[in-house]
């Protein structure tokens, strides 16, 4: 099967970063590019832990571009290390003497334009440079066929409020950008991401059975990851892998249950972020291509997930 073109836009981030190494390991995806931006840590951090996880796997010739630090609203961000860790990869932190080799933001555009006819986006973090690629060049944007954003939460409670997932939260107004303008977007909310659950045992499994680069990191991150969930979400001893899932989504839709309406998101205070589709079981016919999964085979996405991490660079253990 010849491997999907991805670009992936992501802000590392320790679900961030468990997706970056998932999409290297894929022999079904090839990485045209990482786009940073703020979100889990600031843009500097996570452009750096981007770069840095490239380079344990000796893949610095993906380029590495530096996206928005801040919402369009220009709202502040609030950073939280307790989740992520203080420079975002949990106990992990790259050597003090590393440094990013950044690309020209003008490199993404060149990166969709000669890879137009099959090149995917994948958006894992907060919306806010994706937004600025179509408000920018939105005679290129608009042709790219498809477009895959984590975040939403629908009809269930959210992450960063009692309504709202944090990706939505955090630039609802560049997610409203998106949905208005892209072509074709598939949405893993809250309702699935939630249950993506990778256990300690998991990570546990992995490490014992993989020479991967990333063999001591995949186990650290989500331990670290999972004491914080522990917490939120007590007795499921591990942690939900959101931006994993979503990339599991891109090449797994038939173990995916999806239904299509037209989404749209408050930007209000009192509501913000919070997605909005009409789940009444008659509703009107949606007008645009958006598309929400809202219910997976877990045990697929488990043994999916294992199976890619114990890949070594493209060989299988």
């Amino acid at each position: 099967m010849r491997s999907m073109k991805v670009l992936l836009f992501a802000d590392p981030g320790i679900d961030d970063s468990l997706a970056i190494i998932y999409a290297l390991l894929h022999p079904e995806i090839d990485v045209m590019g990482i786009v940073t931006g703020y979100g889990n840590v600031s843009v500097f951090d996570a452009t750096r832990n981007a770069a840095y996880l490239l380079e344990l796997a000796g893949r610095s010739d993906i380029p590495v571009i530096r996206g928005a630090s801040q919402p369009l609203s220009g709202i502040h961000t609030v950073f939280y290390p307790e989740i992520h860790g203080p420079q975002g990869l949990g106990p992990i932190v790259p050597p003090e003497d590393f440094q990013a080799d950044v690309s020209p933001f003008e490199l993404m555009f060149e990166i969709i334009e000669r890879n137009i006819e099959d090149i995917v986006i994948v958006d894992v973090g907060r919306q806010t440079t994706l937004a600025f690629a179509y408000n920018l060049r939105p005679e290129l944007m608009e042709q790219v066929k498809e477009v895959y954003l984590m975040g939403g939460a629908f009809m269930v409670p959210g992450n960063v409020t009692d309504i709202a997932e944090a990706n939505f939260w955090g630039d609802p107004i560049a997610t409203s950008v998106i949905l208005n303008k892209a072509k074709k977007v598939y949405i893993t909310p809250l309702n699935v991401t939630n249950r993506a659950i990778v256990t300690r045992d998991i990570a546990t499994y992995i490490f014992n059975h993989t020479s991967s680069p990333y063999k001591y990191l995949i186990p650290a991150v989500t331990n670290y990851y999972a004491k914080f969930y522990d917490q939120v979400m007590p007795g499921i001893d591990g942690s939900p892998v959101h931006d994993v899932f979503t990339l599991y989504y891109l090449l797994n839709k038939d173990k995916t249950y999806t239904i299509k309406r037209d989404v749209r998101i408050a930007i209000v205070d009192g509501s913000r972020g919070q997605s909005i589709a009409d789940l009444r079981m008659v509703y009107k016919e949606p007008e645009l291509e958006h598309y929400i999964a809202m219910d997976f085979n877990y045990n697929h996405f488990i043994e999916d997930f294992i199976r890619i991490n114990l890949r070594e660079g493209g060989e299988l253990a």
